[in-house]
């Protein structure tokens, strides 16, 4: 198949200032990852998405379990964020989150999951089928899954018995995770020791910063942790390390931990792994400004405060606030 030309791909969208040329790798999933590359595609025109592959559920478990792929459906939003804000762009971000909707076999299908899992099926290759998304896509970046092979989240959850606010269950799956009416307290990958993603391996390694969050602390930013190979790159590449925090708690995730517990929890499950820069939102670790300082300075780094939320919106990172933060940090190197 030779590569198809596609308007807009490779370039700006419409207005855009012209982003640098420093290789930058993101590492989360869904509605995270989907808001940090919305604003790094912003900064950068060289820019790879690692994404999470344990969901379980909806239309990517269903898949999944059916066809026994990688869940697309991280991969998905990935994409859709790298969509440039030209018409082309636009208009096929829409397309590849289009959800089906009634209750028929299609129903509640994304039509970019199924899109993705069919040129898998074609290609008989992960990296090569999302690719020729991307290109489709006209996006501005590459994506790739953190291993490969779907993997199964568990956690160690404390007091999911308010009878017995002591015990520990381990829970299976990322969605029992991820809504978990008890306290995680870490979280592992079955299979233990699972292949990391080759390409992305090599994109850590290459890199000249490396971000990790905002998302899901437990089911999409940490599991980057879990997979030994990934890791390792992590923990030896030269790239400059920066964890964006949430703008809020994660209903059943972190419910109760303050900004310094997100940093403590990553130091638990990653304790080679050095960070250069902490980014927080000013409104949203208000009151705890110096104790999270003090957790990013036993990590190695500087925090950094800006104003990242939507108006009106404190629990939405602004894609253009957060660009501008991170290109402010990047030109600051």
């Amino acid at each position: 198949m030779s590569e198809p030309r596609v308007p807009g791909a490779g370039v700006p969208g419409a207005g855009a200032a012209r982003p640098a040329r420093r290789r930058v790798v993101a590492l989360g999933g869904g509605h995270g990852l989907f808001a940090s590359l919305s604003a790094l595609r912003r900064v950068t025109r060289d820019l790879t998405a690692i994404v999470t592959v344990a969901d379980d559920g909806g239309s990517s478990g269903r898949l999944r379990r059916e066809y026994g792929v990688l869940p697309p459906g991280d991969l998905r939003m990935a994409l859709a964020a790298l969509c440039g804000d030209d018409s082309w762009g636009t208009t096929w971000s829409r397309v590849v989150q289009h959800r089906f909707t009634g209750s028929g076999e299609l129903g509640g299908h994304a039509v970019g999951n199924l899109l993705i899992v069919a040129l898998w099926e074609l290609l008989g290759d992960p990296v090569q089928g999302l690719d020729w998304v991307a290109r489709l896509l006209g996006a501005h970046g590459r994506v790739l899954p953190m291993a490969s092979v779907p993997l199964e989240l568990a956690a160690e959850v404390e007091g999911i018995d308010p009878d017995r606010p002591g015990e520990v269950t381990t829970v299976r799956g990322q969605v029992a995770c991820a809504t978990t009416t008890g306290r995680v307290r870490s979280v592992s990958l079955m299979p233990a020791d699972p292949p990391a993603c080759a390409e992305a391996v090599q994109a850590v390694a290459e890199a000249d910063w490396v971000v990790l969050g905002p998302g899901s602390w437990f089911t999409s930013v940490i599991p980057h942790l879990l997979v030994p190979d990934l890791a390792a790159a992590l923990v030896a590449t030269r790239a400059r390390r920066l964890v964006a925090l949430n703008l809020a708690p994660q209903p059943g995730e972190t419910d109760g931990f303050s900004p310094r517990a997100h940093l403590e929890v990553l130091a638990r499950h990653a304790p080679a792994l050095g960070i250069d820069v902490v980014l927080a939102d000013r409104a949203a670790v208000r009151g705890a400004v110096a104790e999270l300082k003090e957790a990013t300075g036993l990590l190695g780094g500087r925090l950094v405060l800006a104003d990242l939320a939507m108006a009106g919106r404190p629990d939405r990172h602004d894609p253009r606030r957060l660009a501008g933060a991170l290109g402010r940090i990047f030109e600051g190197e």
